[in-house]
């Protein structure tokens, strides 16, 4: 009885249809991709050549103008160092993680996802609070005599480090303890067992087994820290204008959305080569090995 329900459920559909069922449900997730990505994307291109008229000027202008190269390399070179940062911060921690068990290791899981949770632009004016004139670190400080007056440790490029790192710091821990969990300790045993040092086994085993999850999430934080925004402009300076800051001021304010739009085009490919180059070295589809 299923089985004729079945046989006559089939004889409903058109044969191709049948042939292509798996094609037919990738539509839906097909026309929102172009809906929300390509969509927008090819109206940024368009503007970038045709906003006001059909003119090269607006590229033209990024190269004429020295500002702007200097804002492109100083937000390449700040995600460099965020990512540097993070990786030296979060390579310990996604270690510690990937070796504790029981409830201390879901309480540390939870204390690194749980920043997530909460807004950037909290997170911002937090820092804005703690490194202000009157907050709590200065207070800590002249408590302790070790300075006189309150320091200035807002709108500096140290500031936007330290709030970047702090926003990116899970984006870094949860990639590595990803692929740190699925590392065979046998290896590591061994190593020691054939009269390897510790640091030696983790030199030569450990941490290149691991590299896939360095590699994860150095291309993650990057990607991630040079569409920043918020951060930059509540705890930097102008010295620390990023490129996202300048693609606002651009199409918010002045409302030169053709130049907005090329700075755009510019951030795109310009993130687009180092993705290619990164994947050249590195590769970015290298297998994980699984857990054990």
């Amino acid at each position: 009885m299923i089985a004729r329900r079945q046989s006559r459920a089939r004889t409903r559909f058109h044969p191709w249809v049948r042939r292509n069922i798996w094609l037919l449900l990738c539509v839906p997730a097909v026309l929102f991709m172009l809906l929300a990505f390509a969509l927008p994307l090819g109206q940024m291109l368009l503007r970038s050549v045709f906003d006001p008229d059909p003119t090269l000027d607006n590229f033209r202008a990024l190269v004429e103008v020295g500002g702007y190269g200097r804002v492109l390399v100083n937000t390449f070179r700040l995600s460099a160092i965020v990512t540097l940062i993070a990786l030296v911060l979060g390579y310990p921690v996604a270690y510690l993680l990937a070796h504790v068990r029981g409830r201390a290791a879901g309480l540390l899981l939870i204390s690194v996802v749980l920043p997530l949770w909460t807004s950037e632009l909290v997170r911002t004016f937090a820092w804005m609070i703690i490194l202000g004139r009157k907050g709590p670190l200065n207070a800590a400080m002249q408590s302790l005599g070790i300075i006189e007056r309150p320091l200035t440790l807002l709108f500096n490029e140290p500031s936007v480090l330290i709030g970047s790192v702090h926003i990116m710091l899970p984006f870094m821990i949860l990639p590595l303890y990803s692929v740190m969990r699925s590392i065979d300790r046998e290896l590591v045993r061994a190593a020691l067992g054939m009269g390897a040092t510790p640091l030696a086994a983790f030199r030569h085993v450990y941490l290149p087994l691991s590299m896939p999850g360095v590699v994860a999430g150095c291309l993650l934080v990057f990607v991630l820290a040079t569409g920043f925004y918020v951060t930059p402009a509540a705890l930097g300076s102008t010295a620390e204008t990023m490129i996202a800051q300048l693609i606002d001021t651009q199409g918010r304010r002045t409302l030169n959305w053709g130049l907005a739009s090329a700075l755009s085009v510019v951030l795109l490919l310009s993130t687009t080569i180092i993705l290619v180059l990164y994947n050249r070295v590195f590769g970015l589809a290298r297998p994980i090995a699984p857990a054990r």
